[in-house]
């Protein structure tokens, strides 16, 4: 019998059978705007496979800020970036993270076979890039890109194509959408803590994880935990400080209650940066009371930039590191800098992982050590209004995911 033309979504063609179309949640230039009207299902053709490619029938995905950013097409028109490095599709499939079954392998992968469950993680390079060639990590090489944002075809959509190397064991004891949403949050707060020798989490050490109940923070607390550190979330409410106590946090801080965020006066404004350090000293108090004696954080995670930066630095501990991996608040973060040479304080940017982290974090995932924190589940027709919440701010605790290919929740293998 001939393979359909294309299946409908919770349909599961037979595993290796490849229809030529595909469902896909769809962002174009002259939708860009509100996530949830970005966003459309549309039908467009199954990628084609170059060598070291796969394709990977998508049972569910993940949520992240990144495709926020897609969707409003600010601060980067990804369709046209996509284009200036050569990809004249004139669409956006987003989805950074994925968890599926591989049903075709392109030219020279050995490494996977056709119903091999795996997640992937979302970093790609160019194998032929000079830099790797010379030993430099790939994650940090000119050709690395975040595939299903700076790259398109990503995992909102019922098949995927992605480096053979993204591909990794899937955690079999979890369901298909809790095996989908830890990847790139986790493999990012796992680099940030570990990958930037000597500030890595030593036993004992204080770790300051601003939006503690998030994807990224609720990755970061466990891996804190894990390691031997003392994790202190930084929440928006008590019941999220709840969250993240139940992760394994030692305390929180309910940055409601401060309202000094911002970039920071100009110093020569004193009134203004007085009353600003005021407030930043008071945060470090609570900090304090958080942990349980005064010890300042010896490695602050920071995520949200604009907002936090100022007053991330200020708390840090002489001689530690504030690690920052995004800017949710804003890019335009302020510095004072003699907290930076006086206190000999480190200001570190990080950005994914490379294939040994991201494998090293799915490890955690497989042995039961770090939770997937899949805190709530929509319909693929539900993409748009997901990025929706998470751009207004009303999204749960944990991360978000959505259902693709699989044809109900709660299935831990291939449906027969």
């Amino acid at each position: 019998m001939a393979a359909k033309e294309i299946y409908e979504i919770g349909e599961m063609p037979p595993v290796g059978e490849v229809p030529k179309q595909m469902y896909a949640q769809v962002i174009r230039q002259d939708r860009f705007g509100e996530p949830r009207n970005a966003f459309k299902v549309e039908r467009v053709d199954v990628p084609r496979l170059a060598p070291g490619e796969v394709l990977v029938y998508v049972m569910a995905a993940g949520v992240n800020y990144n495709n926020v950013w897609a969707a409003l097409g600010s601060p980067v028109d990804v369709i046209a970036a996509h284009q200036r490095d050569g990809d004249p599709t004139p669409f956006h499939i987003g989805g950074s993270d994925a968890s599926g079954i591989v049903y075709a392998v392109g030219p020279g992968v050995t490494s996977l076979k056709v119903g091999d469950q795996v997640v992937t993680h979302c970093g790609m390079w160019s194998p032929d890039d000079p830099f790797i060639k010379a030993g430099g990590d790939p994650i940090t090489a000119p050709s690395a890109r975040i595939w299903g944002y700076e790259l398109s075809w990503g995992s909102f959509a019922q098949f995927t194509k992605v480096q053979a190397h993204q591909c990794m064991p899937r955690a079999k004891h979890l369901t298909w959408e809790e095996s989908a949403v830890p990847t790139l949050d986790g493999a990012t707060a796992y680099r940030m803590l570990t990958g930037w020798p000597p500030h890595t989490v030593q036993t004992g050490d204080v770790v300051l994880i601003w939006g503690g109940a998030g994807g990224l923070g609720s990755f970061a607390i466990q891996i804190t935990k894990h390691l031997g550190g003392i994790p202190v979330a930084v929440v928006s409410d008590d019941e999220r400080g709840k969250y993240c106590m139940e992760l394994g946090a030692k305390g929180y801080i309910n940055r409601k209650k401060f309202t000094h965020w911002g970039m920071m006066p100009h110093w020569k404004d004193t009134e203004a940066y007085n009353q600003w350090a005021n407030g930043a000293r008071g945060f470090g108090r609570a900090l304090w009371d958080a942990v349980g004696e005064r010890k300042n954080p010896r490695i602050v995670f920071d995520h949200p930039g604009e907002d936090t930066v100022p007053t991330s630095i200020f708390v840090c501990d002489n001689a530690g590191m504030v690690v920052i991996c995004a800017g949710t608040s804003g890019y335009n973060a302020t510095v004072d800098l003699r907290y930076l040479w006086m206190r000999q304080k480190r200001f570190q940017g990080s950005h994914f992982a490379n294939d040994t982290q991201a494998n090293a974090f799915n490890r955690l995932v497989i042995d039961g050590t770090v939770k997937p924190c899949l805190g709530q589940l929509f319909t693929f027709d539900q993409v748009g209004e997901a990025h929706q919440r998470m751009h207004e701010g009303r999204h749960p605790s944990g991360k978000m995911g959505v259902l693709v290919g699989a044809p109900r929740a709660g299935l831990k293998d291939i449906p027969r």
